[in-house]
C-alpha cells in the first residue's frame, strides 16, 4: 500500500511517524519546503512532494490522508476521491454536515474508503468501556460528562467547540448509540473576537440521558477525562493518568429511614490494551483499503458528529438557546 500524509504539522507528524512504521508511507506532501527538508532528513526513503496536484495524478499512491486545516478537508477530499483515491482525513471531517454528506456520496459512487479521524473510538480503553456497557456491567446509562481542557494550543481559524470536542462527542455517540434531541451550549470569548476560548455543550437524548463536554483551552493544567453513570456502577477514563486509566465504581445508594446513605466504592481498575490509539487507528485504514470494507469512523459517523456541532454552535450563538436535532436522522444511514 502507498500512502501520501498531506500536511506534516503538529499533528500530521504523528501520522507521517506511523504510517512510516507501518511501512506503507509513499510520500509527504506539504506547502513548506523547510518543513519538507527537515522530514527529507528523518525520513530519507520517503518522497517529498510540494504539489497536491501531484500526488493526484502519481498512479503509484493509492491512497491519501489528510492533516491540513479544517477548512481545507472538503476540496481536498473531494478532489481525492475524484481522482480515485482512498481517503483519510482528520477530525472534522469538514465544517459543514452538507459538505460531509456530498463527500460520503461521492466515496459511495466512487467505490473508495472514506474514513474520519476520530481517534478515540480506536482508544483500546475506549472500546474496553464499550464492551462493558453492552455486556450490561453498569447497567442503563443516565449521565456521562467530558472534560477536555488545556493551556493552549490556541486556534485562530476555530474555536474551542470545534477544535477539542469532534472526539468527545464521538465517543459519547458512540457509547449511547443514538443521536441527541436536543444541545445546548454557552462559552466565553476571552483572546479573539468571535473565537469562543471556553464552551459547556449539554446533551440530551431519548430515554433522560444526559451528556456535557466542557473544553478550554484557557486552562490551568491538562485534563482529559471521560465519566460515566450507569444505574448500577460507574466508570472513569482518565487519559492523563500514567496507570490506571479505566476505573470502574460501584454505585452504592441506600434509601434508610427517608435519608439516602452512600457508601464511598473503591475503583476497581480495569486492564486494557497497551497498544497506542493511533496506530491501531491507522492500521484499521490499511486493513479497510485491503479488504474493502467501511471504516469503523466512515463518513456517516464524520456526519453525526459535525450534526451535533452544527447544533451546539447555533445555540452557542444564540447565547444557550435548545437547540432540537430531527430525529428521523438520528443515528440512520446518509443518503442523497
Amino acid at each position: 500500500m502507498h500512502i501520501a500524509v498531506v500536511g506534516a504539522g503538529y499533528w500530521g507528524a504523528n501520522l507521517v511517524r506511523v504510517f512510516h512504521q507501518l511501512g506503507a508511507l509513499e510520500a509527504i506532501c506539504d506547502f513548506s519546503g523547510e518543513r519538507l527538508a527537515r522530514l527529507a532528513d528523518q525520513y530519507p526513503d520517503v518522497r517529498m512532494v510540494s504539489s497536491y496536484d501531484a500526488v493526484l495524478e502519481d498512479p503509484a499512491i493509492g491512497a491519501v490522508v489528510i492533516a491540513t486545516p479544517a477548512e481545507r478537508h472538503y476540496d481536498m477530499a473531494r478532489q481525492a476521491l475524484t481522482a480515485g483515491k482512498d481517503v483519510y482525513v482528520e477530525k472534522p471531517l469538514t465544517l459543514h454536515c452538507e459538505e460531509a454528506e456530498t463527500l460520503t456520496n461521492l466515496a459511495e459512487r466512487q467505490k473508495r474508503i472514506l474514513m474520519v479521524g476520530h481517534l478515540l473510538e480506536f482508544h483500546p480503553a475506549i472500546v474496553r468501556l464499550q464492551e462493558l456497557i453492552d455486556k450490561g456491567e453498569l447497567g442503563r446509562l443516565e449521565y456521562i460528562y467530558s472534560n477536555r481542557l488545556n493551556l493552549g494550543k490556541v486556534r485562530r481559524e476555530e474555536n474551542a467547540l470545534w477544535s477539542f470536542a469532534p472526539h468527545d462527542i464521538s465517543v459519547i455517540l458512540l457509547l449511547v448509540k443514538q443521536m441527541p434531541i436536543q444541545v445546548t451550549a454557552t462559552g466565553g470569548t476571552y483572546l479573539q473576537p468571535n473565537i469562543a476560548d471556553v464552551t459547556v455543550s449539554t446533551m440530551l437524548f431519548n430515554r433522560g440521558v444526559r451528556a456535557h463536554l466542557f473544553v478550554s483551552w484557557l486552562h490551568p493544567y491538562k485534563e482529559q477525562k471521560l465519566v460515566v453513570v450507569g444505574e448500577r456502577r460507574m466508570a472513569v477514563f482518565d487519559d492523563i493518568r500514567k496507570t490506571e486509566k479505566l476505573q470502574l465504581y460501584d454505585k452504592k445508594i441506600d434509601l434508610v429511614n427517608g435519608q439516602f446513605v452512600v457508601e464511598k466504592p473503591a475503583a476497581q481498575t480495569v486492564d486494557f490494551s497497551p497498544e497506542e490509539p493511533l496506530s491501531l487507528e491507522c492500521r484499521h485504514f490499511l486493513e479497510c483499503i485491503e479488504t474493502r470494507r467501511t471504516p469503523k469512523t466512515d463518513g456517516h459517523d464524520g456526519w453525526r458528529v459535525l450534526k451535533v456541532l452544527e447544533a451546539c454552535q447555533r445555540s452557542l450563538s444564540l447565547n444557550g438557546e435548545p437547540v432540537q436535532l430531527e430525529p428521523t436522522r438520528s443515528m440512520e444511514v446518509v443518503r442523497a
